[in-house]
């Protein structure tokens, strides 16, 4: 009768010592492959030898560029920061987004994205802040040289930190309804306490007053609506002053009309 041999299993020392030097072998190889990469890594061959940059560049040269970013990267291809490399092109005046890669082996390419101006911008709450700011499209504020503006006709937004988007949508939202009298937003106001105040290129100023973004556009859709009755009372007497801030109407200073209160004839006229 045949039997069948049971093979006898190792002793737990014996299976405790072969894991371990599976495991310290492991450990030994990884130790050489890191080593291995890291001198590689650091070869001459991977030093960053050109950076391509493409994308939105009206404002900036591809020299001005890399004489004002480049000096701030650090490392090779393998080493560099790309975050802080982002940030160093978006420290250039006018880059608004920068995003960058590697391209194998030694190479980065930076993609990008300019402000583009949309609004000049003053800060209402700090006196002492720098006026050579505007506000890009996306409502964002950002420091330029003026000079590098092309249109000389950009409004002016005046109002509390933190504000720049909200008042270039309200601009977007209010500049329509004069277009109807043929006037452009020269300067927007928003108060501290949020009341609004456009100052028109005739030089007129028109209270808008505060409330709902809703609100103030339909009391100056309504203004705009009856000012020409206004006008054809007194065709020669451009607005200089308009209140909207009245429950049941509004106020308009003409020029050249004077109220009782300056001592002479005639009378504001209220909607």
């Amino acid at each position: 009768m045949a039997t069948t041999a049971t093979a006898t299993p190792l002793p737990a020392d014996i299976r405790l010592m072969n894991a371990t030097a599976a495991v310290l072998a492991a450990i030994g190889v990884a130790v050489l492959v890191a080593v291995a990469l890291l001198w590689i890594s650091h070869r001459p061959m991977f030093a960053v030898k050109s950076i391509r940059i493409d994308g939105d560049l009206t404002h900036n040269s591809v020299l001005t560029i890399r004489a004002n970013a480049a000096p701030r990267l650090a490392g090779n291809f393998f080493t560099i920061d790309l975050a802080a490399g982002q940030r160093a092109f978006e420290s250039v005046p006018w880059v608004r987004q920068a995003v960058v890669r590697r391209v194998w082996p030694n190479r980065l390419v930076v993609h990008l994205e300019e402000h583009h101006a949309a609004a000049l911008w003053v800060n209402s709450s700090r006196t002492d802040e720098a006026s050579d700011k505007l506000v890009d499209s996306f409502g964002d504020v950002f420091e330029a040289n003026l000079g590098d503006v092309e249109d000389e006709a950009l409004p002016t937004l005046r109002g509390p930190e933190g504000a720049a988007a909200h008042m270039l949508a309200m601009l977007g939202r209010l500049q329509p309804q004069f277009t109807a009298l043929d006037a452009h937003i020269d300067t927007l106001d928003l108060s501290g306490r949020g009341s609004w105040r456009v100052t028109l290129d005739s030089g007129a100023q028109v209270e808008l007053g505060r409330g709902s973004d809703d609100e103030v556009i339909e009391r100056t859709r309504t203004f705009v609506a009856t000012l020409p009755d206004v006008n054809k009372l007194y065709p020669q007497h451009p607005l200089l002053y308009a209140d909207l801030r009245h429950h049941d109407g509004y106020a308009v200073r003409l020029e050249g009309i004077t109220t009782p209160a300056d001592g002479s004839a005639g009378k504001p006229q209220n909607k």
